[in-house]
C-alpha cells in the first residue's frame, strides 16, 4: 500500500514543546517496519514551530508572525536532525520536502512536487512533508492535516492517516462528556457529522477536528479512505494494515465499505 502519515505537533511534543523522545522513536520504528515490509511510506509532520518554541524557551506559541517564522527555522533543523537520526537507525534514507500554499496552487510548481515526490518513492526514500512556515505568512493558516490529504492526493494514495492526541471522532467532546462515545465508522460527511468538529486542538498545534473532517473530505473526494487514531501508540498502525478497527475511519464510498464489511464476514 502507498500509505500517507500525518503526524501532529501534540502527539511529537511534550506540552512543554520539547520532543517527545520515546513517542518519536516508536513511530518511526514502526514506519520502518511497515516500509520493510513493503508499504510506500509518506510522513507529513507537523512540529517546526512547536519544537521551535522548545529549543528557543519561548514558554507558549507565539502570537507574531516573525517569532513564529523564527521558531519554525530553528525547529525544522531539530525535526529533520531527528527523524534522520531515528530512520537512519532502521537503514532508511529520509528527504524533506517543504511547501507553501503556491506550490500547490500553481500548476507547475505542483507538478514538479508531485514528480519529486514519485521519484523519491521509486528510489526507496521515505518522503517527510512540512509547510515552509519560515518563508510564507499564509502557510501558517494552512494546517497539516489538510496537507496531508493534499498530499495523499497527490501521490493516488491507498490510504491516510491521520495521527492525533485523540482517538478519533467521537459523538460529543471526551474531555468534557464522559458519555461520549468513539465513532468507528463514517460513511459520509453528513451535517450532523461536520456538527462534531468543535474547536481548536492543543496549545502547541493548530489543527482541531474540524481540520480533520476537512481533510476527509478532500481525500474522499480523491477515492481514498482516511483514518483518525491515536498518535500515543504508533502500533496501532499495524492493527489498521492487519485490518483491525482501529480510530475512526472515513471510507470514500459507502460501496467500498460495504465490500470491506463483506470481506471480513466471508
Amino acid at each position: 500500500m502507498k500509505i500517507v502519515v500525518k503526524i501532529g505537533t501534540s502527539t511529537l511534543a511534550h506540552a512543554t514543546g520539547q520532543l517527545n523522545i520515546r513517542r518519536v522513536a516508536e513511530l518511526c520504528r514502526v514506519l520502518s517496519d511497515l516500509k520493510n515490509a513493503g508499504h510506500q511510506i509518506i510522513l507529513v509532520s507537523s512540529g517546526a514551530i512547536g519544537m521551535g518554541i522548545g529549543k528557543l524557551s519561548l514558554g507558549e506559541r507565539p502570537a507574531d508572525i516573525p517569532t513564529k517564522q523564527a521558531a519554525a527555522s530553528v525547529g525544522q533543523c531539530e525535526l529533520m536532525y531527528t527523524y534522520n537520526k531515528e530512520f537512519g537507525e532502521y537503514n532508511h534514507t529520509v528527504a524533506q520536502i517543504l511547501l507553501t500554499a503556491l506550490d500547490l496552487q500553481d500548476d507547475i510548481h505542483r507538478v514538479n512536487f508531485e514528480n519529486t515526490l514519485n521519484r523519491l518513492l521509486e528510489l526507496g526514500a521515505l518522503p517527510i512533508i512540512n509547510e515552509n512556515d519560515s518563508v510564507a505568512t499564509e502557510e501558517i493558516e494552512i494546517d497539516n492535516d489538510t496537507m496531508g490529504a493534499l498530499v495523499a492526493t497527490a501521490v493516488g494514495a491507498d490510504l491516510l492517516v491521520l495521527l492525533s492526541d485523540i482517538d478519533g471522532l467521537y459523538t460529543a467532546d471526551p474531555h468534557k462528556n464522559p458519555d461520549a462515545k468513539l465513532i468507528h465508522d463514517v460513511l459520509e460527511l453528513t451535517p450532523d457529522v461536520l456538527a462534531l468538529a468543535g474547536g481548536k486542538g492543543s496549545s502547541l498545534g493548530t489543527g482541531g477536528m474540524a481540520t480533520k473532517l476537512k481533510a476527509a473530505s478532500i481525500a474522499g473526494a480523491a477515492g481514498i479512505d482516511m483514518v483518525i487514531a491515536n498518535g500515543a501508540a504508533p502500533h496501532l498502525l499495524y492493527d489498521l494494515l492487519d485490518g483491525q478497527p482501529v480510530g475512526t475511519r472515513f471510507y470514500a464510498s459507502k460501496d467500498k465499505h460495504n465490500q470491506e464489511k463483506s470481506q471480513d464476514n466471508g
